[in-house]
């Protein structure tokens, strides 16, 4: 049975750091591309940042040098690793594998998981 269960999230204040992970079972994550996307309250979902099967990564510009993606294969297990964190970072955030990053992008095909609330708030 394929699962991708998110944990981690909550209420953090401006400046505070956070730690997302989505643990997979019924796949292997490490021939995957895998993503973090967000969700804020009346905006579309976007990308927070994306790593290929090979490693490399992509992130969008407001978080660059601020949140990490990372996976653990021992664990089949992903990461997102935020810091600095600010008001405009509140979302649901959202675990993707995907065969390729273009499913990645689509959502054509690939794992998804249920999203996790994250509250930057003072």
């Amino acid at each position: 049975q394929v699962q991708f269960v998110e944990s981690g999230g909550g209420l953090v204040q401006p400046g505070g750091s956070l730690r997302l992970s989505c643990a997979a079972s019924g796949f292997s994550l490490d021939v995957y591309a895998i993503g973090w996307f967000r969700q804020a309250p009346g905006k579309e979902r976007e990308v927070v940042n994306c790593m290929t099967s090979e490693g490399r990564t992509f992130e969008q510009d407001s978080v660059k040098g601020r949140f990490n993606i990372s996976r653990d294969n021992a664990e089949n297990t992903m990461y997102l690793h935020m810091s600095s964190l600010k008001p405009e970072d509140t979302a649901v955030y959202y675990c993707g594998a995907a065969p390729d990053v273009n499913n990645l992008f689509t959502r054509r095909q690939g794992h998804w998981g249920q999203g996790i609330q994250v509250t930057i708030s003072s």
